[in-house]
C-alpha cells in the first residue's frame, strides 16, 4: 500500500478548515476516534496540517470517493513527474518499490482490469468457502498450543499465525514459512509511518529484497513444475494469449501475503478487545452463524484495521465544494467514516445486534478488498472458536496500539481465562 504524499502545498485554506493532530502522538494513535469526533461535529472534510492535504471523514464522502473514478491510486499514467512535481524515486527503497510496482492496490484501469481478472478467481466467497474446515481445524490447532498457559499475548499467539499460514498455503508457500513471512511484511509495513526514518527506509527495502528473492527461487521451481496452488494459476492463467510476468507475479503475490493477514491480524485483536470491553457475553454474539457474521462487522466497523487511505486527484476538479488540482491528494478516512453519528445511531458504541452495521473496512469501488470473502471467514471463525474454547478469556493488561497510525492493530494484547 504504497505511500501518496502531497507534494504541491496547499495554501489558500480557511483556519476553521484546518484541522492538527499528530500521527506519532501516542495519545493520537492510542486512540484517535476523540479527534474525529470533533470533525464530525465541526468540519468533516478538513485540510490535515500534518500531511498537506484534504481530508474526508463522513461515511457518505468517503464511500463516494472510493468508488468516484476522477480519482486515482496512482497519477503518472495521467500526468508526468515534472507537471505535478513528483519528486524521482529514492534509490535506496529500489526494492521497495519494484514490490508495488505492479501492485493491484496501486493500479488503474486498464492495467487494473487485466491483473484483477487474473487473480479474483481464487478469492471469490464459493472458492473460500472450501476452506473454513482448514480454518476451524487451525484456529483450534493454535489454541491447544496456548491454553494450558497462564496468559498469553493472543496476536503473537493467536491472530497472527491463522491468516498468515492461510495465505501462505494457498498461494502455494509452506506453512512452515509464515513466521519468516510475518516477519518481512512488519518490516515492510513500517514504510507507512508517518515520518518513517531513513534507517527504517533501508529495513524496508532489506525486506523487500529478501522477499523477492525467496519468491524468485519458488516462481522458477513452479514454472517447472505447477501444482494446484495460487502462484501456478498466476502463472499459468491465460487470457486471451495475455499472461502475468513474473515481476507481475511476485508483487501480486507479495500484496497478497502483505494485505492476505495484516488487516485480519488487526480485526481480530481489535475485535477481542472491543468484545471484552463491552461487557456483552461472548455466547450470545456467536450464537447462530447470521449473529457471528454480525458481529464480526460490528468489530470491523467500530475499531477498523485501516484508517486512512489516499487517491490522487486525475484532474482539476471539485468535490463537496472543495477544488483539487490535477495530483493533489485526499484522504479517505475509513475508520473515522465507520463511526459518523449521521450515519450510524450511536456510533461510539459497540453494538453486535445493531442493524446498521454497513461499513467501509474493505474499500468500495474497484479496489474492493479482493481478499474480504477469505478474511471474513477467518475472523468468524478465529473469533468463534476463541470464545467457544475460552469462555472466561478477559485482558490481563491494557492493550496498547502500535505507532503506525495508518494501519490500526494492537501492539500486544494479553489475556487470560483462569
Amino acid at each position: 500500500m504504497a505511500a501518496i504524499l502531497q507534494i504541491k502545498p496547499i495554501t489558500d485554506v480557511p483556519a476553521q478548515r484546518r484541522a492538527s493532530a499528530d500521527p506519532r502522538d501516542p495519545a493520537f494513535f492510542q486512540n484517535p476516534y476523540g479527534f474525529y469526533a470533533e470533525r464530525h461535529a465541526s468540519a468533516p472534510n478538513f485540510y490535515w496540517e500534518q500531511y498537506g492535504h484534504w481530508c474526508f471523514a463522513g461515511f457518505k464522502e468517503v464511500n463516494a470517493l472510493l468508488r468516484d473514478k476522477r480519482f486515482g491510486r496512482e497519477i503518472l499514467h495521467v500526468a508526468t513527474r515534472e507537471e505535478i512535481g513528483l519528486p524521482e524515486p529514492k534509490a535506496h527503497t529500489a526494492a521497495f518499490d519494484l514490490t508495488e510496482k505492479h501492485s493491484l492496490l496501486n493500479l488503474e484501469p486498464p492495467a487494473h482490469t487485466r491483473l484483477r481478472t487474473l487473480v479474483n478467481r481464487a478469492f471469490v466467497s464459493r472458492h473460500v468457502e472450501q476452506l473454513r474446515p482448514r480454518i476451524v481445524k487451525l484456529a483450534n490447532e493454535v489454541i491447544d498450543g496456548f491454553e494450558g498457559e497462564a496468559s498469553v499475548d493472543l496476536i503473537k499467539a493467536f491472530a497472527a499465525p491463522i491468516p498468515a499460514i492461510i495465505i501462505a498455503e494457498m498461494i502455494g508457500l509452506p506453512a512452515e514459512s509464515a513466521p519468516q513471512l510475518l516477519a518481512w511484511s512488519n518490516r515492510m509495513v513500517a514504510m507507512y509511518m508517518f515520518g518513517v526514518s531513513h534507517e527504517t527506509e533501508l529495513d524496508a527495502n532489506q525486506a523487500s529484497q529478501d522477499f523477492m528473492d525467496y519468491l524468485a527461487a519458488i516462481i522458477a521451481e513452479r514454472r517447472k513444475q505447477p501444482r494446484e496452488d495460487l502462484l501456478s494459476h498466476m502463472l499459468t492463467s491465460d487470457r486471451g494469449g495475455d499472461r502475468l510476468s513474473d515481476d507481475e507475479v511476485m508483487s501480486t503475490a507479495i500484496l497478497l501475503l502483505n494485505a492476505g493477514h495484516e488487516a485480519t491480524v488487526h480485526t481480530t485483536g481489535n475485535g477481542v478487545k472491543s468484545i471484552l470491553e463491552s461487557g456483552i457475553d461472548p455466547v450470545t454474539l456467536f450464537s447462530s452463524p447470521e449473529q457471528t457474521e454480525a458481529t464480526v462487522e460490528e468489530c470491523l466497523r467500530f475499531d477498523a484495521p485501516l484508517h486512512l487511505f489516499t487517491r490522487y486527484a486525475l484532474s482539476d476538479l471539485e468535490f463537496e465544494g472543495i477544488h483539487l488540482r490535477k495530483g493533489d491528494v485526499v484522504g479517505l478516512m475509513l475508520g473515522a467514516a465507520n463511526r459518523d453519528p449521521a450515519r450510524f445511531a450511536n456510533a461510539d458504541r459497540f453494538d453486535p445486534f445493531r442493524t446498521d452495521g454497513l461499513n467501509v473496512s474493505f474499500g468500495a469501488g474497484i479496489h474492493f478488498c479482493i481478499g474480504a470473502p477469505l478474511a471474513r471467514i477467518e475472523l468468524q471463525v478465529a473469533l468463534s472458536e476463541l470464545f467457544r474454547r475460552l469462555p472466561r478469556l478477559r485482558l490481563a493488561e491494557a492493550p496498547r496500539y502500535n505507532d503506525v497510525y495508518h494501519f490500526h492493530g494492537l501492539e500486544k494484547l494479553m489475556v487470560r481465562w483462569d
